[in-house]
């Protein structure tokens, strides 16, 4: 609890673009966050009030960071489970639970459970050696089991040799079937300690060498029956894993119907559209569900929303300033989020959102706004 507004602070383990993003939603709710950053120079460090600097695998860094706040909560999932249960045996409140949060750490038990739930999800087993991954059949998906995201820890495997070359890393792998993809969808569901859920229109993610370049919301094209089934593949994880703040699932759309790929307890890259494109976005959503807070609508505000992510470029060109400016006179209307972060090529540094009737209209300024930023 904040000693001067009497409203709470919530401490967030990591200070880049989400805890950025989140640290603007509390500003409208009169919350004060707390972040912990391993640098001062990262994208929510730079404009947060109440930074402290440390390493998230440090118990005593997160002591520090969870002293008097009303909550924590996550940046990102690879916080060590062992100190968040201390955390929590001291009596900290962390939101998601640690419980919950191993099914966001750890794909071989994230897929266990999705087993156990009986949730549609792709044929997968762990694998250790190329003999098994021969008996599992090629070609297939090696995946690290902790520690991946934007396509890293991501193999798409055709010959023994290509397996052999990751095995060869020592990283403990799954192996999951290679789906027949027709295309990438994301449904994003929030949580509450008391239960209440809400869920997000499910949106399309276009991916580009591992990385979310796009995201349509709502989906285009998709058919109601399988958006209702999303959202209650979405609310069943929610619920039985115990997920409170906002719970991403992203999914494989096939001829065959729609399949897990990945779950994340956090702000994800696939509701940025929210922001403008909802009536709640998902940041003021993930802090009213971590606070159990009455959670707020998750109604579009136009038709179609479209995201676009802004990578960074090959050095040389305008500045970004003079990008930016170059953009907003030639789209008034695209809204741009810059995230502070320093510019390196492929390094995701912004997003930029368009809303309209149009979708297609919607994608090209989107894609154009988006590499005028990257570009010049």
């Amino acid at each position: 609890m904040d000693a001067a507004t009497q409203l709470p602070t919530v401490g967030v383990i990591g200070a880049g673009q989400l805890a950025r993003m989140t640290h603007q939603a509390a500003i409208a709710l009169g919350q004060s966050l707390r972040v912990l950053a391993a640098d001062p120079a990262e994208s929510a460090a730079a404009v947060a009030a109440d930074v402290r600097l440390g390493d998230y695998r440090n118990l005593d860094n997160l002591r520090e960071l969870s002293s008097g706040v009303t909550v924590v909560t996550f940046d990102h999932e690879h916080v060590p489970q062992e100190a968040l249960r201390a955390l929590v045996a001291e009596g900290v409140d962390v939101q998601p639970r640690p419980e919950a949060l191993i099914y966001a750490q750890d794909k071989q038990a994230m897929r266990e459970r999705m087993g156990e739930l009986g949730v549609p999800q792709p044929r997968w087993r762990p694998v250790s050696s190329i003999s098994e991954v021969e008996a599992f059949g090629l070609p297939c998906v090696l995946k690290a089991v902790t520690g991946g995201y934007d396509g890293k820890g991501v193999w798409m495997i055709e010959t023994p040799g290509d397996a052999q070359a990751v095995l060869a890393s020592g990283v403990h792998l799954i192996a999951e079937e290679l789906m027949p993809l027709q295309r990438e969808l994301a449904v994003q569901v929030a949580r509450s300690p008391r239960g209440e859920t809400a869920v997000y229109p499910v949106v399309e993610t276009v991916q580009r060498d591992g990385i979310c370049t796009e995201v349509i919301a709502p989906a285009p094209r998709l058919d109601p029956d399988a958006a209702v089934m999303a959202a209650a593949i979405a609310r069943t994880i929610a619920e039985e894993l115990d997920v409170c703040g906002m719970l991403a699932v992203e999914l494989f759309q096939t001829p065959k119907g729609l399949f897990v790929n990945e779950l994340a307890m956090r702000a994800h890259n696939s509701g940025h559209w929210t922001i403008e494109g909802a009536v709640t976005s998902q940041f003021e959503q993930h802090l009213r569900a971590v606070l159990d807070y009455p959670l707020g609508s998750t109604e579009p505000t136009a038709p179609f929303t479209v995201m676009a992510n802004v990578l960074g470029g090959e050095p040389g060109g305008p500045r970004l300033d003079e990008r930016l400016q170059r953009l907003l006179a030639e789209d008034p209307g695209a809204r741009v989020h810059l995230y502070g972060k320093a510019v390196r090529p492929g390094r995701k540094i912004g997003h930029v959102t368009v809303r309209g009737e149009d979708v297609h209209e919607l994608r090209e300024r989107a894609v154009r706004a988006a590499e005028r930023l990257r570009l010049g």
